[in-house]
């Protein structure tokens, strides 16, 4: 009995340990990021998606205060002027106009905050519902867990982008009506992945220690399993707001997005597609806005991937 009493004693002290020098390594929230600023020196691609990404926020935060016109302006007599390195062009509209003479660089700015809006509200949504209802799916397992699944692979079966136009063209033309459109229908994407990650993590020494110790399914999910979902579905929703820019993006070219009154990139890309051969610009900068948006946001989740795995860090070092 003594034995076994000292050997307990022993693997608490060890873990006592262990928990020490984790803390030592990273002890405060300063020390873990101006690790993660390390980590981002390193990694170039990072830097860049850091740096695009804080480009069109600044760019969707301060757009009144950096545009000279205001995006819905028209001025027919200016109508399809071309960028201002061009021989007519004027710096007056650096971005040149689009065909009724509004300033194309000052609805590119403010275009991004409805591609900003979109991703950032309808990630916020799908992450939401997918990370409650794989948690539930993944934890409670049986019968729960087949019907949750059967429809969620009912869902994924469908082709998304026809989904999804098929519902905008039913609820019409709203802001509000893109981002719950985006944020229903990439649910079961996160619900996957959450349950997935639930399936491993309810096998875990720490979460079977709490169901011994008596506590009830939605703590044991809430306090020990959801904060160990973080860093997956981070990544994930970095990855996912690139692509919910580019379906409102594909939304507003077949007319189903944001209506003509609001800019938007999407709507841009409509409105330039009848003058690509003559002047291919008033198309050509939202595309390249739309382009580097996502290739921003892609660089950012990579790296963001790296930094939360620690497999993967292990890895680069």
């Amino acid at each position: 009995m003594a034995t076994e009493d000292t050997r307990n004693q022993g693997h608490k002290d060890t873990r006592e340990r262990g928990a020490d020098s984790l803390l030592d390594v990273e002890r405060t929230f300063k020390d873990r990021l101006a690790y993660a600023g390390r980590f981002l020196w390193r990694d170039r691609s990072g830097v860049i998606g850091v740096i695009l990404f804080l480009v069109v926020v600044v760019a969707a935060v301060f757009a009144p205060q950096i545009s000279t016109y205001d995006p819905l302006d028209q001025n027919l007599r200016d109508n399809k002027m071309p960028p201002a390195w061009s021989a007519e062009g004027s710096w007056d509209h650096p971005f040149g106009t689009d065909n009724l003479g509004r300033d194309t660089f000052s609805r590119i700015l403010h275009g991004a905050r409805v591609s900003l809006t979109v991703g950032f509200f309808g990630v916020l949504i799908a992450g939401t519902l997918g990370m409650v209802i794989g948690a539930i799916a993944g934890y409670a397992g049986g019968r729960v867990d087949a019907v949750i699944m059967s429809a969620i692979n009912l869902i994924l079966s469908l082709p998304y982008l026809l989904f999804v136009v098929f519902i905008a063209s039913i609820l019409g033309r709203s802001l509000l009506n893109v981002i719950l459109i985006f944020g229903i229908t990439d649910s079961p994407i996160f619900a996957r992945v959450t349950r997935g990650e639930v399936l491993r993590l309810r096998e875990s020494g720490y979460v079977e220690s709490a169901i011994s110790a008596g506590a009830r399914w939605p703590r044991i999910i809430f306090d020990h399993i959801l904060p160990n979902l973080i860093g997956p579905l981070i990544t994930l929703a970095t990855f996912e707001m690139s692509a919910m820019i580019f379906y409102e993006a594909g939304l507003g070219f077949l007319g189903l997005s944001v209506p003509p009154s609001i800019p938007s990139w999407g709507n841009m890309l409509a409105a330039g597609r009848k003058y690509l051969q003559q002047h291919p610009w008033i198309a050509a900068f939202p595309g390249l806005a739309i382009m580097f948006t996502s290739l921003g946001m892609n660089m950012l989740g990579d790296w963001l991937r790296d930094v939360l795995d620690p497999r993967l860090r292990r890895a680069r070092k």
